[in-house]
């Protein structure tokens, strides 16, 4: 095996576009035009975001961006717009082969890639970082987008596997800076994430010395300040913006048990993603 195919991000790229293709032939024609929880997109809007930033990856030009609409509030979104307008004439079966394609292509490009070109910096969604970590954040960005499409399809699925794993591990990873920096817990505090479902853990997020920190045998036996219980679905949901703290607790989707006002400010305060 050549030193470009064992590189594990690219098996993770290839297990989540290969669901979201396989989701794709699932669908009605009809079901295409479903609003998504994205603002302004429909299911095929959705996936033609994702055809634009892999176009985008292999080097094609982009169309002019569009902000002239309400949900777009940056230059980056207007950028994405730019792509989904692109696409809006073409049907959910085309922009379906278009993914494929756009896919394959990227795959085929990062399996004949050394292992050096991953250790290059570069920019990315969350600074510059390593392309291998870039990557990692195109795993967990398409993952949501997948199940973006699930929801508004009503077909669930995917929750479990590296993918999945990957991409929930990363929202975990940021509920310190919710209790932390968000919410500004006091040292002391300690809330725990219940989250149930196909793939079920405990998050305890601890507050030492004004920092917030995952820390799951720090409290032994001991209750937490605030136990918060929700549903896998929802605890994405909440963290990548798709429905509001409040509107969430108004709907019976988070038990909160404990300090109350605490636990409805961390909730509240999620959505750290866009």
């Amino acid at each position: 095996m050549s030193e470009a195919q064992t590189e594990p991000v690219v098996d993770l790229l290839e297990e989540q576009w290969t669901a979201i293709a396989e989701l794709g032939d699932t669908f009605e024609p009809a079901e295409w035009a479903l609003p998504s929880e994205c603002p302004g997109w429909s299911v095929k809007d959705v996936l033609s975001h994702m055809v634009g930033t892999e176009l985008s990856l292999l080097g094609e030009p982009s169309p002019d961006p569009v902000r002239d609409a309400a949900h777009i509030h940056n230059e980056v979104g207007a950028r994405n717009e730019g792509w989904v307008l692109s696409l809006h004439d073409s049907s959910g079966a085309e922009v379906l082969k278009r993914f494929r394609d756009a896919t394959e292509r990227r795959l085929a490009e990062l399996r004949s890639w050394p292992t050096s070109r991953f250790d290059q910096e570069g920019p990315s969604p969350v600074g510059t970082v390593p392309y291998r970590e870039f990557m990692r954040v195109r795993v967990m960005d398409c993952w949501v987008h997948e199940q973006d499409m699930r929801v508004a399809t009503a077909r669930p699925g995917h929750r479990q596997g590296p993918a999945a794993t990957l991409a929930v591990n990363r929202l975990a990873s940021a509920m310190p800076f919710i209790v932390g920096k968000k919410v500004g817990a006091a040292d002391g505090t300690a809330v725990r994430f219940e989250v149930r479902g196909d793939d079920p853990r405990r998050l305890d997020v601890v507050v030492r010395d004004g920092r917030a920190a995952l820390d799951n045998d720090a409290l032994g036996q001991g209750d937490p300040t605030v136990r918060l219980r929700m549903d896998l679905e929802v605890f994405w949901r909440l963290g990548c913006g798709r429905v509001t703290g409040p509107a969430a607790r108004a709907a019976g989707l988070v038990d909160i048990d404990g300090d109350v006002d605490l636990g409805a400010s961390v909730v509240d305060a999620m959505a750290f993603m866009i």
